[in-house]
Order: C-alpha cells, then sequence, then structure tokens
C-alpha cells in the first residue's frame, strides 16, 4: 500500500496563501467601499448646493419672502446692481475672513459653498421666470422651502465642513460662550433688519422658512445619512444636527 506522505510546511505555505489572498481581498473591498462612500459623500455635497442655490431662487421668483440671508443679499444687490448670485459669493467670501480671527478652519464644502450657490442662484434666475397669480407664487414658495430643507440635509450629511455662515455663528458660540441659538436668532435678525431697509423681500415665504426648515432639515438629515463605514462608524453631520442647518 503507498503511503502518502504531505510535508507540515505545504500545509503552512498553503494556509497562508489563503490568509494572504483573503487579506488582499478584505482591503481591496475596503478600499472599494471607502471609494464608493466618498463618491457618495461629493454628489451630495455638490448636488446640495446646487440644490441649495436653486431653492432659494424659486423663494425669490415667488416674491413671498425670503430666507434671512437673502433678505440681505437682495438688497444689496438691488443698490449694487449686481446679481444676487454674485452678492451672495462676495458676501459669502467676507463672512468667511472673518473666520480668522475666530479661528475656525474652513473643509471643502466651506470653500465650495461660496462658489458653487451663488452661481447655481444666477442659473436658476436666468431660466426660471417670475410667478404670476396666488396659486403658482405659492407653489413656487413651497417647493423653495421644502427643496432648501432636501438641499440643507443633502450638503450636511456629506460632512465636508460647514457653510461660511454658519461657521461664524459657531465661531461667535466658541469664543463668547453665547448659545448657538441666540447667536444665530441675533445675526438673523441684524441682516433681516438690514436687508428689509435696503429693498430685500420679507413676507409670509421668510416666516415659513424660519419655522419649517429646522424639521424638515432633521427629516432629510437622517433620509441622507451616508451607510456605515467597515468599522461600523456612521457618517452623518457632525455635531447637533440643529446647530449646522444653513442659513443663506
Amino acid at each position: 500500500m503507498a503511503v502518502h506522505y504531505h510535508h507540515p510546511r505545504g500545509h503552512f505555505l498553503s494556509r497562508q496563501s489563503r490568509q494572504s489572498r483573503q487579506s488582499r481581498q478584505s482591503r481591496q473591498s475596503g478600499q472599494s467601499g471607502r471609494s464608493g462612500r466618498l463618491a457618495r459623500r461629493l454628489t451630495q455635497l455638490y448636488g446640495g448646493l446646487v440644490l441649495y442655490g436653486a431653492s432659494s431662487a424659486l423663494l425669490v421668483r415667488s416674491g413671498l419672502g425670503l430666507e434671512p440671508w437673502n433678505v440681505l443679499h437682495q438688497g444689496l444687490a438691488e443698490h449694487t446692481g449686481l446679481s444676487m448670485g454674485v452678492v451672495l459669493t462676495v458676501v459669502g467670501a467676507v463672512v468667511l475672513l472673518l473666520w480668522i480671527p475666530l479661528r475656525q478652519r474652513p473643509g471643502l464644502g466651506t470653500v465650495s459653498n461660496v462658489l458653487v450657490i451663488g452661481a447655481a442662484m444666477d442659473a436658476t434666475l436666468s431660466i426660471v421666470p417670475d410667478a404670476h397669480g396666488w396659486t403658482l407664487r405659492i407653489a413656487a414658495m413651497v417647493a423653495g422651502i421644502v427643496l432648501n430643507g432636501a438641499a440643507t440635509g443633502l450638503y450636511i450629511a456629506a460632512r465636508f465642513g460647514p457653510g461660511p455662515r454658519d461657521g461664524l455663528m459657531t465661531g461667535l458660540n466658541r469664543r463668547t460662550g453665547l448659545s448657538v441659538r441666540l447667536v444665530r436668532t441675533a445675526v438673523e435678525i441684524t441682516v433681516v433688519v438690514t436687508g428689509f431697509a435696503l429693498g430685500g423681500t420679507v413676507g409670509l415665504g421668510t416666516l415659513l422658512y424660519a419655522v419649517s426648515i429646522g424639521p424638515l432639515a432633521q427629516v432629510f438629515l437622517r433620509a441622507f445619512a451616508v451607510p456605515p463605514a467597515p468599522d461600523g462608524s456612521t457618517v452623518v453631520a457632525a455635531g447637533q444636527p440643529r446647530r449646522a442647518i444653513l442659513r443663506r
């Protein structure tokens, strides 16, 4: 009877080879997963920013009132002859400079916010006419607010850094010790009053935006949360979502 002898070294090398293949496959799978999540986050970031600009343009076309910062942007546009999108971009850049004494660090989302939203707003305003009649005006207002909430969820859940105006508020919160809500309220009342004095539109849309954007953002933040990473952590908006809500 023939006896087949298998050297232990052969078993060891075979097992080592299998483990090596499994390790390579695991690394490749992890890299693929990270690439997929990064692609999704970037898509959410820029999709959210474009949608934010477009939804803000719908509020402009409704003529029923704008979100706080856009009241200021519209008022400045009236007096400078610049488009609202250009004013939004310039104001965003100026606000970003205020981060320096507050020691805030911008991210990709911060810089992209300054560059993309204004361009998206102007592009939308160039193709969407003013709404006429109460039905169309209310429809434009409601669509603008809801889409703005969706844009907020997309942008924040991407986790690429806050917008310049949000960073200003969180920076003031950290430096002064005042609550984010108090700082936000004070800043937004200031920009609304200033914008209104310059000719910006304040109305029903402004009020509805103020009371609904928080709940809408909460819903869309959950809807657009990035799936868990391999280590079990979940990519969601950093900090409290209510504190991260965009207000242009």
